[in-house]
């Protein structure tokens, strides 16, 4: 069975960085598309960023583009999300998910296509 399994979070002043790390067991290689996704309180699981098997192709919410930077390593099952000049805004839980199927470009909105890590909080405040 799959697991993800996110690391990396914390507290971080206004204008800090941090570096949430996903590793996926259970599988023999890191070919799929992966992403992260965050829920702040009382809201609902909104995307932050995608990047696809090969790490060729990435995408990101308008509100983190061009502070945030999605990359993966293949060799090690692993997906990292470095978040620069971060924002009280950007406090929330952050999620790793991954596409079932090998190869992919994109993550689905199926979620019978989809595994979810347990989260990992990220506090931004001064």
């Amino acid at each position: 069975q799959v697991e993800l399994r996110e690391s990396g979070g914390g507290l971080a002043q206004p204008g800090g960085s941090l570096r949430l790390s996903c590793s996926a067991s259970g599988r023999t290689h890191g070919n799929y598309a992966m992403g992260w996704f965050r829920q702040a309180p009382g809201k609902g699981r909104d995307f932050v960023s995608s990047i696809s098997y090969n790490g060729d192709i990435t995408n990101y919410a308008s509100s983190v583009k061009g502070r945030f930077t999605i990359s993966k390593d293949n060799a090690k099952n692993t997906v990292y999300l470095q978040m620069d000049n971060l924002k009280p805004d950007d406090t929330a839980i952050y999620y790793c998910a991954s596409h079932t199927r090998a190869y992919e470009t994109f993550l689905t909105r199926d979620p019978n296509l989809t595994i979810w890590g347990q989260g990992t909080q990220v506090t931004v405040s001064s």
